[in-house]
């Protein structure tokens, strides 16, 4: 008799039982259905692919984009008694011979690939030989231009489908805002996949952004109570993270640096003296994903601020998976952003630096919120809460607050009015009744909505209509360039059935110029 994937998860996993919905997605996969699941980082993706492979005949291909984290993967795997390795670059000539060898003889469940390994010729005509049971793309964003990493060696996966029609495919991300979805599975060929979006909330996170001063000293002051704690600094440039890595050993930290710039042994010293508690702290870039299934993080110290809001919530996901209380500070300052948009620009890829100069400018909306974080946050991802979370720092030291009704049915009947056709700039100066020729010639200015905001100031009005998106009531559509559109909690504040309460920015926060 076959063991039941509940008996596989418990004697093969150690866990007692599934979470939402994991049980559901396995026994499709294991009936050999595709699907596209979104599920929070720590929120166990991996075992949806990891258990069907245990209960379909054949090797499982898990496509990763970081050798990090297949290494992290197939070491848990392995520990765990499953028939598991990886092929990447890190290995030698003679490595690479010895998993090729158990591949064809039959002797591995699941193997990891990057991307551009899987997609050569000659790899895809060896796996046709072979007796396959799923494919698995983990980071399925990569493949989305609207994803906040897209990565071209992505793009050709699309073709598996084709090439292994009779395979289930599962799909798999943290973070996709509905725009990426949707891209995810035209890519990809799902069209008649099961998706599954689990909630994007990680409530034992504590959400903070304080003002970037002097950031060494605001650092320091913040880990010295947490000595004993396991965490990571996230910082934008390999000498930044050299540099806060030896700031900390210099005053008797035990942390170490990580970025793609070090030899790869190095990489696997820290990854693993991290993993067994030896080294306290990682520091590392934001643009290198780390990978590491490290339950016990207790904070994600950001130093500077990441470039997206899909990348915060991957690295601040990082800490507390163990469930149990968790904290995210971010130290936010004018100069990340410069810093952020001239590593964007830095591309021939004109429409890469649009997308991702709308992502960075939601990043700082982020950072300036004026409404709970958590809120702000989830709304981002389609994940609207009625509720404040009474867990970051804008609930529990909240800012001026006033009756901002009137002015939210002035925007928001000026989004209705324009059609749900453009962004927030030029939403404000229809409000503001602004007269350039582009509003003109398209006869804005006949609008009953045409400078009835006239007496906000544009910054003020970027305020709220900021805030009016963090609380659900607006939607940035980023595979439009930003247009702004209602969202169904929109109707009761046009009709005045509702009341929005907004917070008033704060004096010693300055305004940051939005990034044009």
């Amino acid at each position: 008799m076959l063991p039941t994937i509940q008996h596989t998860l418990k004697t093969v996993f150690g866990f007692h039982e599934f979470r939402p919905p994991q049980q559901e997605v396995i026994e499709r996969v294991v009936a050999g259905e595709d699907i596209f699941l979104v599920m929070p980082t720590g929120g166990g993706k991996s075992l949806c692919f990891q258990i069907p492979a245990l209960h379909r005949d054949g090797v499982a291909i898990v496509v990763s984009p970081l050798i990090s984290l297949m290494k992290d993967q197939v070491d848990a795997l392995i520990a765990n008694g499953v028939r598991a390795a990886c092929l990447n670059s890190s290995l030698s000539s003679g490595e690479s011979g010895r998993v090729f060898q158990q591949m064809e003889s039959g002797a591995l469940d699941l193997l990891y690939v990057a991307p551009e390994r899987l997609m050569m010729p000659d790899f895809l005509e060896r796996l046709s030989a072979l007796k396959l049971c799923l494919f698995a793309i983990d980071e399925a964003h990569c493949i989305s231009q609207w994803g906040h990493d897209f990565r071209p060696e992505y793009t050709q996966l699309g073709r598996l489908r084709q090439l292994f029609p009779d395979l289930p495919i599962v799909a798999m991300t943290a973070t996709a805002d509905p725009e990426t979805r949707l891209d995810i599975l035209g890519q990809l060929g799902l069209g008649a996949a099961k998706v599954f979006v689990a909630g994007f909330d990680r409530p034992n996170i504590t959400y903070t952004v304080i003002p970037k001063q002097k950031p060494l000293a605001q650092m320091g002051a913040f880990l010295n109570g947490r000595r004993d704690e396991a965490g990571i600094v996230y910082a934008l440039s390999r000498k930044r993270v050299e540099q806060v890595a030896e700031q900390l050993r210099s005053t008797g930290f035990s942390a170490a640096a990580y970025h793609a710039g070090l030899p790869d042994g190095e990489r696997k010293r820290v990854q693993d003296a991290f993993r067994k508690d030896d080294i306290r702290i990682v520091v590392a870039t934001v643009a290198f994903g780390m990978g590491i299934d490290k339950p016990n993080v207790r904070y994600v110290l950001h130093y500077d601020m990441p470039k997206s809001v899909e990348s915060y919530y991957q690295e601040t996901g990082r800490a507390g998976r163990d469930g149990l209380p968790s904290e995210a500070l971010m130290l936010f300052g004018m100069g990340d952003v410069m810093t952020a948009r001239s590593l964007i620009e830095n591309s021939d890829n004109a429409a890469r630096v649009k997308i991702e100069l709308q992502k960075l400018n939601a990043m700082v909306a982020y950072a300036e919120a004026l409404t709970c974080r958590r809120r702000a946050l989830l709304s981002y991802f389609g994940d609207l809460r009625e509720h404040d979370c009474d867990n970051c720092d804008i609930c529990t030291d909240p800012p001026e607050r006033f009756d901002a009704s009137e002015q939210a049915r002035k925007a928001l009947s000026c989004v209705y009015r324009l059609g749900e056709r453009f962004g927030m700039m030029y939403l404000i100066e229809v409000l503001r009744g602004s007269k350039n020729k582009r509003l003109l010639d398209l006869k804005h200015d006949r609008l009953s909505t045409w400078g009835i905001g006239s007496d906000v100031s544009a910054t003020e009005w970027e305020n709220i209509i900021r805030q009016l998106i963090h609380l659900g009531y607006l939607a940035q559509d980023f595979s439009s360039y930003g247009v702004l559109k209602l969202t169904p909690a929109a109707r009761p504040v046009l009709k005045g059935e509702t009341t929005v309460i907004l917070g008033r920015p704060r004096d010693r926060v300055k305004a940051v110029e939005r990034v044009r």
